[in-house]
């Protein structure tokens, strides 16, 4: 563990990416395999469950620290942390401990099956052998919210100056359904058996926002397609068995059922990359259809009949067992629309069209037309392009459509966390109904260091009533709020619910009484929604 404090000090301590590299670097030449795997499992989002909940945990830290639990929840807003709130107040430890990280890891697992008597008294004892930045790391694992500042693409990097094993190989193998407790060290990472896990997939290219698409020269070098609002997956028929991967690397081949036919009809040995939909009638439902399923691990008749989903396949990165990343997208595109072609008609895959476009002009007005397809925009790929891992300037970008705006009033706020924890930086919008402000969405992101100061400021001398964290203000101020899409939603007062909503602007020039009405929002759910 103290190693492991090392490192997580190190890589707090600073900005500098070759900095953080060497450090990573550093330690996965000399921690044990055990624990290397466990670092390796944490940067890539495989955390322990949550073992104990915070509401205990704040009880056994208040009277561990002989303090009162109202002091504590005192302070918990003022760090901004819980874990860290736990660390600082707790006394000085009392014993010392030599536990490695992997130690700490599986006391943590098997709380899960404790009663809560036995739980606490484990909480207990390694808090009273554990010094703050140690505590600090337990807590983390122990309320599953250990994060890092390090991507994993920069942790692949490190690992790669470790091992010798080139980055895209690793990043290949740092995919998949693997947990610490599944594999070694050895069997992830140095080992070359590629037939380990059939289900793999390969890491996702992803694009930048683009700006300004004059800036990309010549429109003859470049291919576009609609950029689809979905679930970006990946299909992999492998050896007469499909599995279907989410970008965020999870495997959701049991949600997807229409998707157990394809090994009936598409090659063995191939991997698809596209965006999964909810379609219906030629066309994509909207999102929040597709939304009803992905928390689901099944999926009743009900719902299959009401969002049958699709793959809407855009590359092609496995052909016939070979992998066709390094191929120029011209000739992977070539390649899948003979594989499409020859699928029959009642298969769940479609071809995503890619759209014809003379000069940048051309393409900017299929573009303003996306959203009447249920698109967000277009997508812009370099014909001659690779298919790389991770987000990459140069060859791939997405192009989306100016977002919905509407302006609200601000009627409560919340104080944010971590170095927002003195701000006031989450918000609750409404508009008019009548002469009443119904709430509607709410946002945390869009103003400035410097606005969210000011609104700290008129936020503590215009509270009307508090409940818990959370101030009801006074009807003052309008904002201009960004969306990507409306839907209906029952579980909302205002009778919709908002896709990304954020802040666009501060309306200092808008007095409350010209803000949005519920009637412009539901004329919007009409022509959008």
């Amino acid at each position: 563990m103290k190693q492991f404090a090392a490192l997580f000090a190190a890589l707090d301590q600073t900005t500098k990416t070759s900095l953080k590299t060497a450090a990573l670097a550093d330690y996965f030449r000399n921690a044990s395999d055990t624990d290397k795997l466990w670092t390796i499992a944490l940067l890539s989002g495989r955390r322990p469950k949550r073992g104990v909940t915070t509401t205990l945990l704040r009880e056994w830290a208040a009277e561990q620290a002989g303090i009162p639990l109202w002091l504590f929840e005192e302070c918990y807003p003022i760090v901004g942390d819980l874990s860290e709130t736990i660390a600082l107040v707790l006394p000085s430890p009392r014993e010392s401990s030599a536990r490695t990280l992997t130690q700490w890891i599986e006391d943590v697992a098997a709380l899960s099956t404790k009663d809560p008597e036995t739980k606490k008294q484990v909480v207990l004892s390694a808090w009273d052998s554990l010094p703050p930045q140690e505590r600090f790391i337990f807590n983390k694992l122990i309320t599953g919210g250990m994060r890092i500042g390090v991507s994993q693409k920069l942790m692949t990097r490190a690992l790669s100056q470790a091992t010798d094993i080139p980055e895209p190989e690793l990043a290949h193998r740092l995919m998949g359904n693997w947990t610490p407790q599944t594999t070694s060290f050895e069997q992830l990472i140095l080992s070359e058996d590629k037939t380990v896990d059939l289900s793999k997939p390969y890491p996702f290219y992803l694009a930048y926002q683009l700006e300004d698409v004059a800036a990309l020269g010549n429109a003859s070098d470049w291919r576009a397609e609609l950029k689809w609002d979905g679930i970006r997956g990946q299909v992999i028929i492998r050896d007469g068995q499909h599995f279907v991967w989410s970008r965020g690397e999870e495997l959701i081949t049991d949600r997807f059922p229409e998707f157990k036919t394809l090994p009936d009809f598409v090659p063995d040995g191939t991997v698809l990359d596209g965006e999964i939909l909810a379609f219906q009638e030629d066309r994509p439902l909207p999102f929040n259809a597709l939304q009803k399923r992905i928390g689901r691990k099944t999926v009743p008749k009900k719902l299959l009949t009401e969002a049958p989903v699709i793959l809407m396949a855009y590359d092609l990165l496995e052909w016939q067992g070979r992998d066709m990343r390094e191929t120029p997208l011209d000739q992977r595109r070539k390649t899948l629309e003979k594989m499409a072609a020859a699928l029959p008609p009642t298969t769940p895959i479609r071809l995503s069209e890619q759209l014809e476009f003379s000069s940048w002009d051309t393409l900017a007005e299929c573009r303003e037309t996306a959203r009447d397809q249920a698109a967000e925009g277009v997508m812009l790929k370099r014909g001659s392009s690779p298919y790389l891992a991770g987000r990459k300037k140069g060859d791939w970008w997405k192009w989306k459509v100016d977002p919905l705006t509407i302006d609200a009033v601000m009627i409560y706020a919340q104080s944010g966390h971590g170095r927002r924890a003195t701000l006031f930086t989450d918000f609750t919008f409404a508009v008019w109904n009548g002469n009443d402000l119904v709430p509607f969405a709410k946002a945390y992101s869009g103003l400035t260091d410097e606005e969210f100061r000011k609104i700290t400021a008129w936020v503590r001398k215009n509270t009307l009533e508090r409940f818990g964290p959370v101030r009801s203000v006074t009807p003052h101020h309008v904002f201009e709020i960004a969306f990507e899409g409306i839907q209906e939603s029952t579980r909302h007062k205002s009778g919709v619910a908002l896709r990304f909503p954020r802040m666009a602007r501060w309306r200092h020039d808008k007095p409350v009484q010209e803000a949005n009405t519920l009637d412009d929002l539901k004329e919007m759910l009409a022509e959008y929604g």
